[in-house]
């Protein structure tokens, strides 16, 4: 087993105190921008920190890949033939889209990976 990769201790503290039986880290990436504060991916789900509700609160939101229709890179222009190009993704569940901006394409593209991995 890898040790999961993180941004963040807080963020990966934060997420180990939820961890399932069988369920293991693979990253906690740090999100910027309003709204999300960390997108953590496991070998069994997708958790999001929503930093985005009324009087400061915040939710931590766990979707199951199971759960998830589609994920998707997003750009504000032309990708010019860079498919891997963007530090953003949204992942749609149901009627509900979760979006993330990450410091680096790498991050995105990981995330992308493993989600589409699970979903396919």
């Amino acid at each position: 087993m890898t040790d999961p990769i993180f941004d963040k201790s807080e963020q990966l503290k934060q997420v180990q105190q939820g961890i399932l039986p069988g369920e293991t880290i693979i990253a906690v990436y740090d999100c910027i921008g309003a709204g999300t504060g960390f997108l953590a991916i496991t070998n069994l789900r997708v958790v999001i920190q929503d930093k985005s509700f009324v009087g400061k609160r915040t939710a931590i939101t766990s979707i199951p890949y199971k759960n998830i229709r589609s994920v998707s890179f997003l750009s504000n222009k032309s990708w010019a033939g860079q498919f891997f190009s963007s530090s953003s993704i949204a992942v749609d569940v149901a009627d509900t889209t979760y979006e993330a901006d990450f410091r680096g394409m790498d991050k995105a593209h990981h995330v992308h990976t493993v989600i589409l991995q699970h979903i396919t």
